[in-house]
């Protein structure tokens, strides 16, 4: 996998926390430099947490999928995206100003579930996790302070646009693996 493919998976999973990022910009009356750094920490620091454990187990068992690796990708970055996608259509998102350690772990956490499937992906794929998992939390880290920075000033109107946008780029890259393993790309 390609540092352009990385970088993709990585902006791509980066929109579920760019978008918590814009609401919770949204929702603070004054907004302060530490509000974007505390944002990129936690949703950067779980965006590269997850994948390394992910590829923890998923190495762990590879020996047992590698013939269907491919179909497993493709399954997990395709539920992923379409997730990311039905989200993006949700309207019921409310906004809260708490910065506090239970609720930006909670979210933390809660926007780097796929991050984990995507680690397991990359076990499968032989990816080298520490520069693809570092990849990964720094963009998150800058994508989560600009969208704190974004919430602060243009509103909650591109929220759903990210998250289409991030279900969209992972499934592609799904059926793109997919698609290289039966022999059906040219390239």
């Amino acid at each position: 996998m390609g540092i352009g493919e990385l970088l993709l998976i990585a902006v791509g999973l980066s929109m579920d926390a760019f978008a918590v990022s814009v609401c919770k910009g949204l929702s603070v009356k004054r907004l302060q430099w530490k509000h974007a750094l505390l944002a990129g920490l936690y949703f950067g620091g779980f965006q590269f947490l997850m994948p390394v454990l992910g590829w923890l187990l998923g190495s762990r068992f590879e020996h047992l999928i590698t013939s269907v690796d491919h179909w497993i990708a493709f399954i997990l970055l395709s539920l992923i995206g379409f997730g990311m996608i039905r989200e993006s259509f949700d309207e019921t998102e409310e906004l809260d100003d708490d910065f506090g350690v239970r609720t930006m772990l909670t979210m933390a956490v809660a926007t780097s579930i796929d991050a984990l499937a995507v680690g397991i992906t990359f076990a499968f794929l032989a990816v080298d996790i520490l520069p693809a998992a570092g990849l990964i939390g720094v963009t998150t880290f800058l994508l989560s302070a600009l969208g704190i920075a974004v919430g602060g000033h243009f509103g909650e109107r591109y929220r759903s646009k990210a998250e289409l946008a991030g279900g969209l780029i992972l499934i592609l890259i799904g059926l793109k693996i997919l698609l290289e393993h039966l022999g059906l790309l040219p390239f």
